[in-house]
């Protein structure tokens, strides 16, 4: 036998889940770490040109293209369906766009309760030495856009989607977003309040991509929070949430203002979510 066949035996012969976890992890965290190598060693000008030109080539081998063809179709069964029906487009891109709302109004529901601790937010998004503000906003989209693809073809596709196979669609989604919520937990920013709000948020992003069976709501949805995130929470590029707690306010319309939007964005993605699954069935 072979070295690669043996190795494709030992690696067959491996639990589901472990397989799921390990192939999920790898795929989604080496694809998102390529844009930090990439604007650490070569700037953000030609980072911000060679990372579309990854993410395309990424994508092209996490849908089954490519070496090794062994394992061609599970790379396809684990991307998904790439398309979506004209009723799954309008229902995706609903979810998708009502995901990034009801994160952002749970960020400011938590900072209207707590301070919004700045400094923290900020370190390591600092872009002010980069002097154009227009290349600043294409540093933030296509950060946005490496994490969304990349993570969410990991945790909703490699992870999640052969769980869902072997296990169920509620021990899928709920593995997936423990993992996602673990991998982002030595950010600065994720502080205790912000632990149930990336969990949530993988929650969401995993029923999602199980109703819709394709990641490309959820690689929107993640894409258009996190412009949000490195835009304003996190770089200051698009300013700086200065609300107070109300503590020191008292319960004012703009605290109750942010539950609403909550409120009825959570309940437009779960409708959404719950329309694309009547799709399928």
């Amino acid at each position: 036998m072979s070295g690669s066949a043996a190795g494709n035996g030992v690696w067959a012969r491996l639990p589901t889940a472990l397989r799921a976890v390990v192939a999920g992890l790898a795929v989604g965290l080496i694809g998102a770490n390529v844009w930090s190598l990439l604007l650490i060693s070569a700037g953000p000008l030609v980072a911000s040109i060679a990372e579309p030109v990854f993410l395309v080539l990424y994508l092209w081998w996490v849908s089954g293209h490519g070496p090794p063809q062994r394992a061609a179709p599970a790379r396809r069964r684990a991307f998904r369906a790439p398309t979506l029906s004209p009723a799954g487009w309008l229902y995706g891109l609903i979810a998708a766009a009502a995901f990034a709302v009801t994160v952002h109004a749970a960020i400011v529901i938590l900072f209207r309760v707590t301070p919004y601790p700045v400094a923290q937010f900020r370190q390591g998004y600092d872009l002010s030495p980069i002097p154009s503000p227009a290349l600043r906003w294409i540093v933030v989209v296509v950060a946005a856009l490496s994490a969304g693809i990349c993570e969410e073809t990991g945790f909703r596709g490699y992870l999640q989607q052969p769980l869902e196979t072997r296990f169920g669609p509620r021990t899928a989604v709920l593995t997936s977003a423990v993992f996602f919520t673990l991998v982002h937990l030595n950010k600065g920013w994720a502080g205790l309040g912000m632990v149930p709000i990336i969990f949530g948020a993988g929650l969401l992003l995993g029923a999602l991509a199980w109703a819709s069976r394709s990641l490309i709501a959820v690689m929107i949805g993640h894409t258009l929070m996190d412009i949000g995130l490195f835009a304003y929470w996190w770089s200051g590029v698009a300013g700086t949430f200065t609300a107070r707690p109300i503590g020191a306010t008292g319960l004012d319309a703009a605290f109750l203002i942010a539950v609403g939007v909550f409120v009825a964005a959570l309940g437009v993605c779960l409708t959404g979510i719950w329309r694309l699954r009547r799709i399928w069935t």
